[in-house]
């Protein structure tokens, strides 16, 4: 019995953890209006994490050996191509891991 006490209470504050985080926002501002710091960071960091995360992504990329990045280049055009046409965040992603795993097995 008591195995199974500690998973449960870490889920459970894990839970708790994530509630709060959610919730916190909403307490401290309430039905005010948005600092314009905070109007600020919501326009300013979605691409800078996403363009952190590309970075991320391509950095042990080997240019100089075959396929010389070519996988890794078609798929991140496919997601810039669908993301433009599109707005679709879902299909961008879906489309371009399907498109990258593709190619490194068949190239």
């Amino acid at each position: 019995m008591n195995d199974a006490i500690y998973p449960i209470a870490v889920i459970g504050v894990i839970a708790l953890v994530t509630w709060a985080l959610r919730a916190f926002p909403f307490l401290l501002f309430g039905s005010r209006p948005l600092p314009k710091t905070v109007q600020y960071l919501g326009r300013a960091l979605p691409p800078a994490i996403m363009t952190v995360l590309v970075i991320y992504c391509l950095r042990n990329t080997s240019f100089g050996q075959a396929p010389y990045g070519i996988p890794e280049l078609i798929a991140c055009v496919l997601v810039v191509i669908l993301q433009t046409v599109r707005r679709n965040m879902y299909l961008s992603i879906v489309a371009g891991t399907l498109c990258y795993m593709i190619l490194i097995r068949v190239m």
